[in-house]
């Protein structure tokens, strides 16, 4: 499942980039931040990274973008639910999420068409990905105001299986600078962040187009319309997030894609295909990776 540190590793490696000093790679993050825990070090109340199967996030693409938010915060990671994603054209990486002021996600990147399976229930079972393993992933940055309501500020991700060193370096990189959405994040905003890292797992044709669950699945679309093909993509978290029904859901994604018909018509489409998936999240804000950083740089090496 995914796990806090891969969060922390996506905030290690943008602050680096934006501070210009050298980046700690993934299994040095993994092991400080397992390390840190043990010696129950203080982390600020409210900043906790939690699991889930679903999580929200709109993408462009030809064949699969995605992007999407999640607002709360856990230490363990638990199953959650998948929101939206947004259109994404047929390139390796995507966006998934819709472009607004709500706490809900939205991804933005280029996507490969390829869906691999991956067994939940060996993710799940784990506290974070065994090595060498492979995933389709997204990287999703919210910034966070005083009053806790997120704002997406970029996402990221791709449907092609990546390993989890590369690819969180990857996009954690490009959904925070080259978002087309948004502008780059700069370091003065890295205090108000937050990031989301959703694997995605377990990929199902849908029987028809209404074939998924709300808050457990994320879904990735492509039809035909007068010769040209669309497609975008849901994270598990953006119905629930935006309380809409499957219809409603399936709408806002092809309008996402680029389609401009009735809203009732929306079946009349041609050759729609419709791929539902579930994902493992977990999320971070800054002053918990601050806290971490501190002790790392004070007193991780000692002895």
């Amino acid at each position: 499942m995914a796990s806090t540190a891969l969060c922390v590793y996506c905030f290690e490696v943008l602050s680096s980039r934006l501070e210009n000093r050298s980046a700690l790679n993934l299994q040095q993050v993994e092991e400080l931040w397992a390390k840190y825990n043990d010696e129950d070090i203080a982390v600020p109340p409210n900043n906790e990274a939690k699991a889930t199967e679903t999580s929200e996030q709109s993408s462009t693409e030809d064949e699969g973008d995605e992007e999407y938010q999640e607002p709360s915060y856990r230490h363990d990671l638990r199953p959650k639910q998948v929101v939206r994603l947004q259109n994404i054209p047929s390139t390796r990486s995507s966006s998934a999420s819709p472009t607004s002021n709500s706490s809900s996600h939205t991804l933005s990147s280029e996507t490969s068409k390829g869906s691999s399976e991956s067994s939940l229930s060996s993710i799940a079972t784990t506290s974070s990905p065994q090595k060498g393993e492979k995933y389709p992933l997204f990287v999703t940055w919210n910034t966070v105001n005083s009053r806790g309501h997120r704002s997406l500020r970029g996402c990221i991700g791709t449907f092609e299986a990546q390993p989890l060193s590369s690819g969180l370096q990857e996009y954690a990189l490009t959904s925070a600078l080259h978002d087309v959405r948004f502008s780059p994040i700069s370091r003065s905003e890295l205090s108000s962040l937050a990031c989301d890292v959703t694997l995605l797992l377990n990929f199902r044709l849908c029987k028809d187009p209404l074939d998924w669950h709300i808050g457990t699945h994320g879904i990735r679309i492509s039809f035909t319309h007068h010769s040209r093909r669309y497609g975008s993509t849901y994270l598990p978290q953006v119905a629930p997030e935006q309380g809409w029904t499957k219809e409603e859901t399936m709408v806002s994604l092809m309008r996402k894609a680029g389609w401009s018909g009735r809203s009732s018509e929306w079946r009349k489409v041609t050759d729609l295909k419709c791929t539902r998936y579930e994902g493992a999240i977990a999320d971070v804000d800054y002053a918990t990776f601050e806290a971490w950083r501190d002790w790392v740089d004070h007193s991780a090496f000692e002895k």
